[in-house]
C-alpha cells in the first residue's frame, strides 16, 4: 500500500479555486513560532494567496519558524505586516472575514464565505482587538460540541480555511 502523499496527490487531478476566489490567511500578533510555521505551510497546502502574521516587531525563532514550515517556508509567500499596513489592504476586492468567539459570530457551517477573503484569527491568548472585530465584514465561530472550548489557532485556521475551500471550489 502506498502512503506517500506526493506519489497519491499526483495521480489526482489538481483540485483548485477558480479565479473568481482567493483567500489570504492572517493571524493577528501571535506569540508562538510554531505556530506561525504551521500557518505557513496550512497557506501552502491551501494554495492561499499569502499568508500575513499582524505584530509590530518580528522578534520570533526562525530558525522555530522553519522547521515547523518546512519545505513551505521558501515556497509560499508569507510576510510579518504592521497592523497600519494590515488596515491599507482591507479595501473592496477582498471582504474581511474573522474567526473569532464575539457577539454576532455565527456558526461557519451556516455562514456563506465570501469568495475573496482574508480569513483572520487572533492571538493564542487575547484574540482579536474590538477595532478588527467592528471592521469584519463577516464573524464566523467554529461549533465545538465538546467539552473544550478552544482549538489551537492553526487548527482553527485550518478548519475555517478548508471550509471556504469546500465552499468555494467544485470538488
Amino acid at each position: 500500500m502506498n502512503t506517500n502523499s506526493v506519489q497519491f496527490f499526483n495521480t489526482k487531478d489538481a483540485e483548485i479555486f477558480p479565479d473568481t476566489s482567493a483567500i489570504i490567511i492572517a493571524a493577528w500578533r501571535l506569540s508562538n513560532a510554531e505556530n506561525i510555521g504551521k500557518i505557513i505551510r496550512l497557506a501552502h497546502n491551501l494554495g492561499a494567496t499569502e499568508a500575513l502574521f499582524v505584530r509590530e516587531a518580528e522578534n520570533h525563532r526562525e530558525s522555530k519558524i522553519k522547521k515547523t514550515a518546512g519545505f513551505s517556508y521558501d515556497q509560499m509567500k508569507w510576510r510579518f505586516i504592521s497592523e497600519s499596513d494590515f488596515l491599507k489592504l482591507l479595501d473592496a476586492d477582498y471582504q474581511l472575514t474573522i474567526l473569532e468567539t464575539c457577539d454576532g459570530a455565527t456558526n461557519i457551517y451556516r455562514e456563506k464565505l465570501p469568495k475573496k477573503t482574508i480569513l483572520l484569527a487572533g492571538s493564542e491568548s487575547h484574540g482579536l482587538p474590538e477595532n478588527i472585530i467592528k471592521i469584519a465584514n463577516k464573524s464566523v465561530y467554529i461549533p465545538m460540541p465538546g467539552a473544550c472550548k478552544s482549538l489551537n489557532i492553526s487548527n482553527a485556521l485550518s478548519v475555517a480555511a478548508f471550509e471556504w475551500y469546500r465552499q468555494n471550489t467544485s470538488i
